[in-house]
């Protein structure tokens, strides 16, 4: 029996009218009287679902539409046209029943009071949510545990790092334990360390309870590290849905070949008979080599070397470039 998804998304869509200004004071004027609107298509048609307990990556540039269809899934905006349901709601409705089994978490965006401890902001979360004291204190407890808070629950939100701003924000998001979370850049601007705290209290929170959680991110290590699906949009349409590997498998069938040279020198060597050269300095030189091919092409290579190699690898190339590939070619490659 097939089970029903826990986000089901149907020809969404979002248009907004933006009002066109011309330059110079003629045009200014004439817009007082008569103003030009054109119509930009932020969502343009999108359909994807999500099973429950899935975490899925959801990936595209700045002004793909990726916030927008966050804010449409979780009740903040209407859409122009197209269906949705979380949890079998309709988001835009904005049911209590909904709004208490989902959260929306915006990195850099604080739902926190500044100037009291983010303990007290839990407190008022509590009678909001209607939660009982047994079900709020094993919820603080595990959040707690998960995030590292004992610290710094009590200290004003103004005197907190950015990390551990971060971190209680999503104390606040989480209290009243929801079955989906929509991650929106959860770790900009945080640290190397915060970010792989952040990724690995993500990894176990969902482990711990099950949640499906869709995340965007444009730090590919928190995709990498969380994601076995992406979704993938530019301009507003879906470009991919499937496995994050299958995404280079598709759009990128090469294997990068690292070799490192004992004598650190790599000049006088024919490497472009092996494969395309991508870089080829201080000793370490990188070929991109047709995938089906590569295991043959390593074993050549490694013969031809020698001794002289002291390190060789073949990998799967950067998802930055993957994701970037399918950018640039803005071409309907859905799975």
């Amino acid at each position: 029996m097939v089970s029903e998804p826990v986000v089901e998304v149907q020809g969404l869509r979002k248009t907004f009218k933006v009002h066109e200004r011309e330059a110079g004071l003629g045009a200014t004027i004439r817009g007082v009287f008569r103003r030009r609107f054109k119509d930009v298509h932020a969502v343009a048609g999108i359909s994807f679902r999500i099973d429950r307990g899935e975490v899925v990556g959801f990936l595209g540039p700045n002004g793909a539409g990726k916030t927008t269809t966050l804010k449409m899934l979780s009740g903040l905006l209407n859409p122009s046209s197209g269906e949705a349901r979380v949890l079998g709601f309709v988001p835009w409705d904005r049911e209590s029943a909904y709004l208490r089994r989902m959260t929306l978490l915006i990195g850099n965006r604080s739902q926190l009071q500044w100037d009291i401890p983010a303990a007290d902001s839990l407190l008022v979360l509590k009678e909001i949510y209607g939660l009982g004291a047994d079900k709020y204190r094993a919820t603080l407890g595990q959040l707690t545990e998960l995030l590292g808070l004992a610290e710094i629950l009590h200290k004003p939100v103004r005197n907190l790092s950015l990390g551990e701003r971060m971190k209680v924000e999503f104390a606040a998001g989480l209290i009243q334990s929801p079955e989906v979370a929509f991650l929106d850049e959860p770790t900009i601007g945080l640290d190397v360390s915060m970010q792989a705290r952040i990724r690995q209290f993500v990894a176990e929170y969902n482990r711990r309870t099950g949640a499906t959680i869709l995340l965007t991110s444009h730090y590919m290590d928190d995709v990498v590290a969380l994601c076995k699906r992406v979704l993938v949009i530019h301009h507003g349409r879906l470009l991919y849905d499937g496995a994050l590997s299958g995404l280079a498998e598709r759009l990128a069938p090469y294997k990068r070949l690292v070799a490192t040279l004992r004598d650190g020198q790599a000049s006088g060597f024919d490497f472009a008979s092996f494969g395309e050269v991508a870089s080829n300095e201080d000793g370490k030189v990188t070929l991109h080599v047709p995938r089906e091919v590569a295991p043959e092409r390593t074993a050549a290579l490694v013969r031809a070397l020698g001794d002289r190699i002291e390190d060789i690898s073949v990998e799967d190339p950067p998802i930055e470039d993957v994701i970037d590939k399918v950018f640039t070619a803005g071409a309907e490659v859905v799975s």
